[in-house]
């Protein structure tokens, strides 16, 4: 040590140079441990060593929610008083004094009263303890996984050549001949059950080919089932990525895993009947779906053709000609009487016409002209000719032009005007 704590003593601090000796270290400790008084502990005997003809008995006493165990000594008298006799993996309260031994260097406590936990104190315990999850929300429906239908890979986590783990592999393999199993054996019950299954359950859990994982283990009493009640074991199946199955006991045992677990189940059994499917049931199934599915589509086909012969036993179907060519007819006869109609506007419009062309004829000066009359036109001072229409608007000597029906011919104004003539 390089220095000596500061609740051990008040002496001077060590230093390289002034070292304190083994014993001294041990004596302080000693004198420091002696100074905690008795005090109250719970734990879970690992182990007992009574041999005939010594006076004092060894005990190893384990906290189940951590691996932290410390040995403890009691009289043989003390042990003998103690009904039911102990054994190893009970549940136990003892009073004892911490006591520091320094030739050994090791710490243990000196019992001087040892109490078995009753099976009313274990209820009450694992009561509170459920009522503490149930208020976290560890049993809430809304966050238990779903099973896959049909697993790649399911973990198995269970006691060595148990009941339980050939109940699962059996039934399970009978149902569904290629499942495949990763089976991890660990302690069931006592104090090494917990942290052997929190080892197993993490492992499972980290393997990307287990798609479920089961622990399971045949029924007990409330003592052998405590671990399923342990409460580090519960929030380690709650912070778990894959989902877990519980297949503890019987049907009357319910630890708190029950509750915690994404799948409940009574037996291993009933694990083994709800992680896979039974290939014979999923086989019928296939086939009666198979069978309903031709009924239905052969149902459907015979409905259409129905249909279809009802369409094509209608007139238009049955003579999909007959009403195009009285279409055509129809077509025909009203070109027909368009065209006819056509040539009667264009008759009448050409009587109309020629009537208006005779007309014109009759009025025009070239009628007039071939009556015998003639048209004068004389040259006006811009040098533009202009019909003669009054003797007055030529003069003596002008030069006229004389238009009659087969020509012109030019003369000239000779002699004054006649007026009135």
């Amino acid at each position: 040590m390089s220095a000596e704590p500061a609740s051990a003593t008040a002496g001077p601090s060590t230093t390289a140079e002034n070292p304190w000796p083994v014993r001294t270290v041990a004596r302080k400790v000693g004198e420091w441990i002696n100074r905690l008084g008795a005090v109250w502990v719970e734990g879970q005997v690992t182990q007992i060593s009574a041999r005939p003809g010594t006076n004092t008995a060894f005990l190893t006493l384990r906290d189940p929610s951590a691996d932290v165990s410390m040995s403890v000594t009691c009289p043989m008298g003390l042990l003998r008083t103690i009904e039911p006799p102990l054994r190893e993996g009970a549940s136990v309260v003892v009073h004892a004094k911490p006591t520091f031994f320094m030739n050994r260097g090791s710490l243990s406590l000196r019992a001087n009263e040892i109490r078995a936990v009753g099976i009313g104190e274990l209820l009450a315990r694992i009561e509170r303890l459920r009522r503490l999850l149930a208020a976290e929300g560890l049993f809430a429906p809304e966050r238990k996984r779903k099973i896959p239908f049909l697993p790649k890979g399911i973990g198995l986590i269970t006691g060595r050549a148990s009941a339980a783990e050939r109940d699962v592999l059996v039934n399970a393999q009978a149902r569904w001949p290629h499942v495949a199993f990763k089976v991890i054996n660990t302690a069931v019950q006592g104090s090494l059950a917990v942290p052997q299954i929190l080892q197993a359950l993490s492992k499972l859990d980290r393997d990307p080919d287990v798609d479920v994982i089961v622990i399971a283990r045949g029924g007990g009493s409330v003592e052998d089932l405590l671990p399923f009640s342990d409460e580090a074991l519960c929030r380690a199946v709650s912070a778990a990525g894959t989902p877990v199955v519980s297949a503890i006991g019987h049907e009357p045992d319910t630890p708190l895993l029950d509750h915690v677990a994404d799948l409940r189940c009574s037996t291993p059994t009933d694990a083994s009947k709800r992680i896979v499917p039974d290939v014979r049931e999923e086989t019928q199934r296939v086939r009666q779906m198979r069978d309903r599915g031709r009924r239905a589509l052969h149902g459907w086909v015979d409905t259409q053709v129905r249909l279809l012969n009802q369409m094509r036993s209608r007139p238009v179907l049955a003579d999909p000609l007959g009403p195009i060519q009285r279409r055509s007819d129809d077509v025909e006869i009203h070109r027909e009487r368009g065209r006819r109609a056509m040539l009667t506007l264009l008759a009448k419009d050409q009587a109309e016409i020629a009537s208006a062309r005779a007309r014109l004829t009759a009025l025009g000066p070239a009628a007039t002209l071939e009556r015998g009359y003639a048209v004068v036109q004389y040259t006006d001072e811009h040098g533009n000719l202009q019909v003669l229409r009054s003797v007055s608007e030529v003069a003596d000597g002008a030069k006229l032009r004389v238009r009659v029906v087969d020509g012109a011919l030019g003369a000239v104004v000779s002699g004054e005007p006649e007026e009135g003539r």
